[in-house]
């Protein structure tokens, strides 16, 4: 079930660019030997790529592995989504078995997704344990599945579309649309 939460404005929203930062201070201290980064496409590969780069000196330390997943073929609703123009293949370039991974995903909404992502990582082998990190939570939560690191919690109403953007310049920011149904086009 969708509740509505607050209406919030596109000026309301906090910049993409810090709650990466925020992300890299509270995703610092999960980084330990037999770890392993997955960036979920599109902006959780994106999020992946800068934090591979914020998080550099902790990363090689550990030598920590990563990886991306799209989801597309994975998820509940391919049939009604079908295929995306952006989708590119998973690419998993070390072995899950009992590896601890942490997933990367930008906007985390009815956990759809990620239960995607783990389905899609079974079949790669078997890890010693999930872990689930995203830029933002913005409340709407259908399945028993939540993140356990997140750099902020923005609750939004059903009909609001929040979506992390790569700007020209690669920047990331976070974009907030109105839809008459969230369902069609939310990134879950």
């Amino acid at each position: 079930m969708i509740k509505n939460h607050s209406n919030i404005s596109p000026a309301q929203l906090p910049d993409a660019e810090d709650l990466l930062k925020v992300l890299a201070q509270k995703l610092e201290p999960l980084l330990q030997k037999n770890t392993a980064l997955v960036g979920i496409h599109s902006g959780g590969a994106w999020l992946m790529e800068r934090l591979l780069v914020l998080l550099e000196h902790t990363i090689s330390k550990h030598a920590i592995e990563h990886g991306t997943l799209d989801v597309s073929f994975y998820r509940d609703d391919y049939a009604q989504r079908g295929l995306k123009a952006e989708n590119r293949p998973s690419q998993i370039p070390f072995d899950v078995e009992n590896k601890h991974i942490i997933l990367i995903d930008d906007v985390f909404y009815t956990g759809r997704t990620t239960r995607a992502a783990m389905n899609e990582l079974f079949d790669y082998g078997r890890p010693a344990s999930i872990a689930l990190v995203a830029l933002v939570n913005r409340g709407g939560r259908e399945l028993p599945i939540a993140p356990q690191t997140v750099a902020a919690d923005i609750p939004l109403d059903a009909s609001q579309h929040l979506q992390l953007i790569k700007q020209a310049d690669g920047n990331l920011a976070l974009e907030l649309n109105q839809h008459n149904s969230a369902r069609t086009q939310e990134h879950e």
